[in-house]
């Protein structure tokens, strides 16, 4: 994997997982909590998506040939869940695809320990996340060097997450909603993009056409 393509897969996962639009929600889910409790909420949700992400990048290529899933078919899957999560970022709006739902929300509030749910999952290893590991997973057909950049990419953006995550604080005051709006609306444009061309790239493949 080249440098271009390695950049591509750190564009595609880090818009993906959107650290900042997470560390907005966070910042919501522990704004009356203490410095402490924050910090360890965010340590303990990076290294649980982490390992979430991880199972899905190990088990990407098995699971597809379990279910009979060819990789051109998920390609125009995986590119028609990443638009659908390209709309939600767009227009700003919850609907449970990539963030929780007002109800989940409420629940979330209610519980001491929010690092799994809905930290992990969905904010940070949520189904757009799941869905591009698997496909970014399956495109190296065993190549150990593209497996390797993934690694590499993943790792990166789940740091930044993570960092990002710590410093939910300063950041929300920083951006305020607005600022955190605009970042998403631009990260929601790229990934409109990103699963269009994947949608191209499966229908090719599975009709034989080389362009």
């Amino acid at each position: 994997m080249i440098l271009t393509d390695w950049l591509n897969t750190f564009v595609m996962l880090f818009v993906v997982i959107d650290p900042i639009g997470v560390a907005a929600m966070f910042g919501v889910l522990t704004r009356d909590s203490d410095p402490g409790y924050r910090r360890t909420m965010a340590l303990k949700g990076s290294a649980l998506s982490a390992a979430i992400l991880l199972f899905f990048v190990f088990s990407g290529g098995w699971l597809l040939n379990a279910l009979g899933i060819s990789l051109a078919a998920f390609k125009v899957a995986g590119g028609f869940l990443l638009f659908l999560l390209s709309i939600d970022m767009v227009f700003a709006r919850q609907s449970g695809l990539r963030s929780t739902t007002a109800g989940e929300r409420a629940e979330a509030r209610e519980k001491a320990d929010i690092s799994v749910f809905p930290l992990a999952f969905p904010m940070i290893a949520g189904p757009g996340a799941l869905t591009t590991v698997l496909l970014l997973q399956a495109e190296g057909q065993g190549d150990a060097i593209h497996f390797a950049a993934v690694m590499a990419a993943l790792a990166l953006v789940l740091s930044l997450t993570c960092i990002v995550l710590l410093a939910a604080g300063p950041l929300l005051r920083i951006l305020g909603e607005t600022g955190i709006n605009v970042v998403d609306r631009l990260f929601g444009v790229i990934l409109a993009a990103l699963a269009a061309q994947y949608v191209m790239d499966g229908v090719q493949v599975a009709l034989g056409i080389t362009i």
